[in-house]
């Protein structure tokens, strides 16, 4: 079975870490994995230490991201790539797992075409349009660069970082990444680890939901879990089987997810 799994990069500060990590030690053994991971709070962090504020926007659909310019754009691939990306290697090699560090630059891994415009909503609601900056959305991935890794037995692990047709990095959204890669890779399984023990409604934990029922109760999701489901429902349309989101700190967060005894599961039956 192959799985991809995304990862947000302050788990591994977390105190289940250790957990997390020796389950995914197990996984390993048995499943081919892919692994994506976040960081932007540390990336905000470490851009406030250095004088350079962040600036977040909120899009029409309800979405907040970074408004990534050029300086932002050199230190978030500072932290994602070179500190983050590298912490989550050492803590799987730890494991006694290989792991191979990669950005979307690496052999144009993640090819993206950068944003021209973008479209934000002020606090009023509303709507201006603004440049782009270094943001993108992905267009092809290194398909055989991670099938080579895996039947070599490591483990990629990726920071979603992209490169523009005009040789620059880009700035793309980790959870959708994430769905993408499961998309071209055909995975079984898109695993979206988070902050929660999965889709709430009604304050709830919905065990289970048809990509149908999802799109019918949108409105009601909040903006971090909105990008997660709408990232699923592009994996499952790009033929993945299942998506699963769970919290990343539960006990044996992804041999729970995948016995369904966890999170929810997102299919399009």
């Amino acid at each position: 079975m192959l799985l991809v799994i995304k990862m947000g990069g302050s788990i591994l500060k977390e105190g289940a870490s250790s957990d997390l990590l020796s389950d995914l030690k197990e996984i390993a053994k048995e499943h081919s994995v892919v692994l994506v991971h976040g960081g932007g709070a540390e990336v905000s962090e470490i851009a406030t230490k250095l004088g350079k504020e962040q600036r977040f926007i909120m899009s029409p659909d309800g979405f907040r991201s970074r408004y990534t310019d050029k300086e932002t754009i050199e230190i978030y691939t500072m932290v994602m790539a070179g500190k983050i990306n590298k912490q989550i290697v050492l803590a799987l090699e730890g494991q006694g797992l290989s792991a191979v560090g990669l950005s979307g630059l690496d052999a144009a891994l993640l090819k993206a075409e950068r944003k021209l415009r973008l479209i934000a909503v002020d606090e009023r609601g509303r709507k201006k349009v603004i440049d782009g900056g270094y943001t993108g959305k992905i267009t092809e991935v290194n398909v055989t660069l991670l099938r080579l890794l895996m039947e070599k037995g490591y483990v990629p692990i990726i920071t979603p970082i992209a490169l523009s047709q005009d040789n620059e990095p880009l700035n793309v959204d980790g959870d959708r990444t994430a769905a993408i890669v499961a998309g071209v890779l055909k995975a079984d399984k898109l695993i979206l680890l988070t902050d929660v023990e999965g889709l709430i409604l009604n304050g709830e934990r919905v065990p289970k939901i048809a990509s149908t029922e999802v799109k019918e109760v949108l409105f009601k999701i909040g903006g971090g879990m909105s990008t997660k489901v709408h990232a699923g429902l592009e994996a499952l349309n790009q033929g993945v089987s299942e998506v699963l989101i769970t919290s990343g700190t539960a006990k044996q967060p992804i041999t729970s997810v995948l016995n369904h005894k966890v999170g929810t599961v997102i299919t399009n039956e």
